[in-house]
């Protein structure tokens, strides 16, 4: 198992009785996590200090509760920079424990001494598109909410990579594929995170 643990603005603390306790730059947020299957004391001091905790309901989804906590703020990896912000479905916009993908795939991108173009499906907020197009690939991204593609691309832009070859695509990603194979396009790698 690879372990994403060079993260400095992002940090798991604790987690007990189905919920996790993290860290993201300078906030604390309790969210739920159905593989945190034990009930450990609550010790860590961020369980009483912390500035946003999701409370699932019984009748499925749930909500936000907040303390201090802003609309939005940064959290950075290496040279990327990410926008955050608590959704109304748990998550913040990024999955802290890709970066040892992104991390991975970037050095393969790095010494492959040739030109890389990679395919992003269900690409989100953009975490592993900025990750290979920082490491010097040409990179498709492809989401089906426009919401998510407009976020990625803030993303881009506040990492310094607003000019990068990333093509930015807001279509189904089965649909697109299909019609890539149709078109005859090839990529040197598809990245993809499906939804469950």
């Amino acid at each position: 198992m690879w372990i994403a643990d060079k993260w400095e603005d992002y940090e798991a603390l604790d987690c007990s009785g189905g919920e996790k306790l993290e860290r993201w730059a300078d906030y604390i947020l309790v969210r739920p996590d159905p593989q945190v299957i034990w009930d450990t004391p609550r010790q860590h001091p961020g369980w009483k200090k912390k500035n946003g905790h999701y409370h699932r309901s019984s009748k499925g989804g749930g909500e936000w509760e907040f303390w201090g906590l802003p609309e939005q703020w940064d959290v950075h990896y290496g040279n990327l920079t990410f926008h955050l912000k608590p959704f109304s479905f748990k998550h913040t916009g990024i999955f802290p424990e890709q970066a040892v993908n992104w991390d991975w795939f970037s050095a393969k991108i790095r010494h492959a001494s040739r030109p890389i173009k990679i395919l992003n499906l269900f690409a989100y907020t953009g975490g592993a598109t900025l990750a290979a197009a920082a490491a010097g690939a040409s990179v498709t991204h492809v989401d089906a909410s426009k919401g998510m593609v407009t976020w990625a691309k803030e993303n881009a832009r506040s990492s310094g990579l607003g000019d990068a070859p990333i093509r930015w695509i807001v279509e189904d990603c089965v649909k697109f594929a299909e019609r890539e194979i149709r078109r005859g396009n090839h990529y040197d790698a598809i990245i993809m995170d499906p939804p469950s």
